[in-house]
């Protein structure tokens, strides 16, 4: 039987590479370049800011916090772009993301999972940061799933082949 500190890392590869990534180009595959820079409103952020924006926030929360890189983001940056920036490009700087997260996943022990951080100006635990992070990003892909929904009007099969109208009943514990 694996451990907390296994199952818990394995999880957080699978909720941002499994899912948030994947939902992340799925959505991008139903945009324009154009699309991807709409913003629904002034308040709101683009498809393409949500994705810098996540991906300053998980360099700096993981690779950064948690792995000792240098923390160079500049966060205002990401909700200023307007559309320099290609579908194409933003597709290579969420992959290098996750192929930076890993190595630094790899290499947390169950004493870095519990160990204080301060990332962003938060004290964390190493816990927290990932949980963060994982939250950070489910929320955001909620967003850009929500705008390419409203704006293309079909579903983006994020389930498709599951059935999801099982219960949990006869469940092993």
């Amino acid at each position: 039987m694996a451990d907390f500190h296994s199952l818990f890392i394995a999880d957080v590869k699978r909720r941002l590479i499994d899912e948030s990534e994947k939902r992340i180009n799925i959505c991008l595959g139903e945009l324009t370049e154009e699309e991807v820079w709409q913003r629904p409103n002034p308040q709101s952020n683009s498809v393409g800011n949500l994705i810098l924006h996540l991906c300053g926030n998980a360099r700096q929360w993981v690779v950064s916090g948690l792995g000792g890189i240098p923390d160079e983001r500049n966060r205002d940056a990401e909700f200023a772009e307007q559309g320099s920036i290609s579908k194409e490009e933003l597709v290579a700087k969420l992959r290098q993301l996750m192929l930076d997260i890993v190595p630094v996943l790899d290499r947390l022990s169950p004493e870095d999972i519990t160990k204080r951080y301060v990332i962003q100006g938060f004290n964390e635990t190493g816990l927290s940061a990932l949980i963060h992070v994982v939250e950070h990003f489910s929320y955001h892909v909620g967003q850009m799933a929500y705008f390419v929904k409203a704006r293309k009007a079909h579903d983006l099969g994020f389930y498709r082949g599951l059935n999801l109208q099982k219960t949990n009943e006869g469940m092993s514990q």
